[in-house]
């Protein structure tokens, strides 16, 4: 990697009003998360009874942000007094990317399912069922799990939560696709696609016209958060990866070191603004256009047919 000889990029420094402003922001999402999570947890448990695949879903998507808001007090105070990598911040480093990564997927997860749902109705009986949602989330914890425990544990750093500059390209640019490059690109074509299939069924006189647009405005409301928590972190990443490749100077490079630590304080927020939609995903949608029990042929030929009216 051609870095810059002027500088050592391990040794950059987070400027001091990054820092507070990273810590204020840790320590409110924090509390906002704790609060709103705690609130989704007793909404599905107490509450709501039937299981559905989006159910299954919502609540891996609840536990894992809720194991990130856990690790939040003792990540800012790591971060905010330069802690080596002791057991602490190996645990709190685990912790936090297993659970990110794992909440990134099953976001994706569940626009995938909205558009099997969707846009394949008939088939959705098929790949569709609450058994097959708890069996794709227990396999994405289990290798999240190993792979992340398997790159932590041969990281090379002496800070917490310091780049592992020791890492080989091709690994890294790995690392980006499946992070967040394949995660984005589903989440993108799915509710695309599952828009401009519910836009064909309005119709000025039918009564579904507002639980369609409800739905809508429901996907694009997901997106939009996905888009806003992620994306800076993501070009963040790349930004600092061509600038350490092509050999930026010293003054770049901390610009863009300081720039990924406040977008991950907002990939964070995620874990708050997740909690805003799980009640409408869960409900409104579902009311919208709920999965019929189709019991005969006839009923079959009745669905397919209101399915793909324009």
């Amino acid at each position: 990697m051609n870095v810059s000889n002027n500088c050592n990029v391990t040794n950059l420094e987070i400027y001091h009003h990054v820092r507070l402003t990273e810590f204020a922001l840790y320590n409110l999402i924090f509390f906002f998360g704790a609060l709103f999570n705690a609130l989704a947890l007793w909404v599905f448990f107490c509450k709501i009874k039937k299981w559905t695949e989006t159910r299954v879903y919502v609540i891996n998507l609840v536990f894992a942000d809720c194991f990130v808001i856990c690790t939040l007090p003792s990540m800012a105070y790591l971060l905010w007094n330069k802690s080596t990598r002791d057991e602490l911040c190996q645990f709190t480093e685990a912790m936090y990317f297993i659970n990110m990564v794992v909440s990134i997927y099953i976001v994706s997860f569940i626009a995938i399912d909205r558009y099997i749902a969707i846009k394949h109705p008939l088939k959705a009986r098929t790949f569709r069922s609450p058994s097959k949602a708890a069996l794709l989330c227990g396999l994405l914890w289990v290798s999240v799990i190993i792979g992340a425990t398997l790159q932590l544990w041969w990281r090379h750093a002496d800070l917490c939560f310091q780049k592992d500059t020791t890492m080989p390209t091709a690994l890294k640019l790995l690392s980006i696709f499946f992070v967040f490059t394949l995660p984005l690109a589903i989440l993108t074509f799915c509710s695309i696609e599952v828009i401009r299939n519910l836009k064909r069924r309005l119709n000025k006189n039918s009564p579904e016209d507002k639980l369609i647009q409800k739905a809508v405005h429901i996907i694009y409301a997901n997106m939009i958060v996905f888009l806003i928590c992620f994306l800076p972190a993501y070009l963040g990443l790349l930004a600092r990866f061509i600038m350490e490749s092509v050999g930026a100077t010293c003054f770049l490079l901390q610009v863009m070191k300081n720039f990924s630590s406040v977008t991950r304080c907002i990939a964070t927020s995620n874990c708050c603004l997740d909690s805003i939609c799980y009640y409408f995903v869960t409900k409104e949608f579902y009311e919208a256009f709920p999965l019929p029990k189709l019991s005969t042929e006839k009923t079959d030929q009745i669905h397919l047919s209101q399915t793909h009216t324009c």
